[in-house]
């Protein structure tokens, strides 16, 4: 893959500036007809799109369907229906003391943008964003993934073809181009990857005060409590580790199995493993390969970390890892002390939920928390911890919900999307008060002749509340 050179990347730049300065965005019809376009033209590349996630990532049509097309159909669908309901101009409450004037928000296009986006789920996580860049009113830089290539070139085709660049365009290359990217001003960076690119990146836009959404990752936890469900929890969390071959910013990243359930969910694990892949994974058509042999060696370097009591089975030459369960972990290894991002689960245990709280506060804030369990018991945990999202007897799904942000705190990134909250990412909302000429009220003029007045309506509001 060709890196796009700095020259033609300042190019783009300047050619999205003037369009966005056209003010042609701003108009919620033509957002809905370019909304109707990317509908148009994932349609026309779905089978080119899902057959290039089948050569980078041996990921399945069924697979890619479920987990980034269909994903992308909603998003747009929705978008189409509600974008001028989002765009419309608010009116809010004023306070007495505002009288006569009234009040609104206006939501406006923050204006060029850059999305960045994984390996993982290349297609999704580029145009997800996208959908909400289109429906605000803004115009798109979108820097794919080098570890893919095809998919990064069905992308690129795709698009091209689809919008003017000076309106959407792709990039292309390696870090040097992420580089040369970052040391443009964008009025908004959407960048999801590592915490520890999510670092540069914050880094790199901090000279000029750039808005960012960095939807980052992290160590999630899969608890299992003693008084779980143990066949659908461990069918469940076998699912969610699965999916993609845990190469899935949201996977449970380790168990933590009450010690008293550990014996029979290790047993579950393996039946319920059994059940969704008969023949094994190695061969299957539903089962993810990790995307790159550097990652695959990372992960083979994580087995001496504690002792292999279910699969620990690999080929380097299709980079297939076998599912696997990890027993006599320490706290203090390395494949506990980093976002694991394969299909190993290491298994910690413990006595009492206060002990889960203590560990997992004592960690960067996950981007997702699993407990299964009572439901009570379930939000007592939540209550004392914190994480960018939740399932309580499940895991992954939430992100499926788009009435319900999605996104990281702290370590595992900043900001939400999603449904009306990927709108809003990239919106500004402007507030606005608008205030008659007609009446011209003389409490607020110097010497405050009523002074009493207003003490009393702001005072008296606290005092009763």
């Amino acid at each position: 893959m060709i890196n796009t050179t700095s020259e033609r990347i300042e190019a783009i730049v300047e050619a999205q500036r003037a369009f966005f300065a056209s003010e042609a965005t701003r108009d919620v019809a033509f957002r809905k007809r370019q909304l109707r376009a990317l509908l148009s033209g994932l349609q026309k590349w779905e089978k080119p799109l899902c057959d290039a996630l089948w050569k980078d990532l041996h990921k399945s049509y069924e697979e890619a369907f479920m987990t980034e097309i269909g994903i992308l159909y909603g998003e747009i669908s929705e978008a189409l229906k509600k974008t001028a309901r989002w765009a419309r101009r608010r009116r809010m409450p004023t306070p007495p003391t505002g009288m006569p004037s009234s009040s609104w928000i206006i939501r406006e296009p923050l204006g060029c943008t850059l999305i960045m986006s994984p390996w993982n789920y290349p297609v999704q996580l580029l145009l997800n964003p996208l959908i909400g860049a289109i429906s605000a009113g803004c115009t798109a830089i979108l820097k794919p993934s080098p570890y893919v290539p095809n998919v990064s070139l069905a992308l690129e085709k795709m698009i091209s073809e689809t919008f003017p660049e000076e309106y959407i365009a792709v990039v292309q290359g390696n870090r040097d181009v992420n580089s040369a990217l970052l040391e443009k001003r964008f009025d908004l960076v959407f960048f999801t990857g590592s915490p520890a690119l999510g670092k540069v990146v914050m880094e790199a836009q901090s000279r000029y005060l750039t808005p960012l959404v960095l939807e980052l990752g992290g160590k999630s936890p899969c608890i299992v409590d003693k008084d779980a469900d143990i066949p659908v929890a461990a069918r469940r969390i076998v699912w969610g580790k699965c999916l993609n071959s845990g190469q899935t910013c949201i996977a449970p990243d380790y168990l933590f199995l009450h010690e008293d359930i550990k014996g029979a969910f290790v047993e579950a694990f393996k039946k319920e493993l059994a059940a969704l892949y008969p023949e094994g994974t190695k061969d299957a058509k539903h089962y993810v390969h990790i995307v790159r042999d550097r990652a695959f060696e990372r992960l083979q370097g994580y087995l001496k970390d504690g002792t292999v009591i279910a699969g620990g089975h690999s080929d380097p030459a299709t980079r297939w890892f076998e599912p696997t369960l990890l027993d006599g972990v320490s706290p203090e290894a390395p494949v506990m002390q980093e976002e694991i991002f394969g299909p190993i689960f290491p298994i910690l245990t413990f006595r009492s939920r206060d002990e889960v709280v203590r560990f997992v506060s004592a960690r960067e804030k996950p981007l997702a928390f699993y407990y299964f369990g009572k439901k009570a018991d379930a939000w007592e945990i939540l209550g004392r911890t914190t994480s960018g999202g939740a399932c309580i007897n499940d895991v992954i799904m939430h992100v499926a919900n788009s009435k319900i942000p999605f996104g990281g705190v702290g370590n595992s990134g900043m900001g939400s999307y999603h449904g009306e909250r990927s709108f809003l990412a990239f919106s500004h909302e402007r507030s606005v008060l608008v205030t008659p000429t007609c009446v011209d009220l003389k409490f607020r003029y110097m010497p405050y002749g009523m002074f009493r007045l207003v003490r009393f309506l702001l005072a008296g509001r606290v005092r009763n509340s």
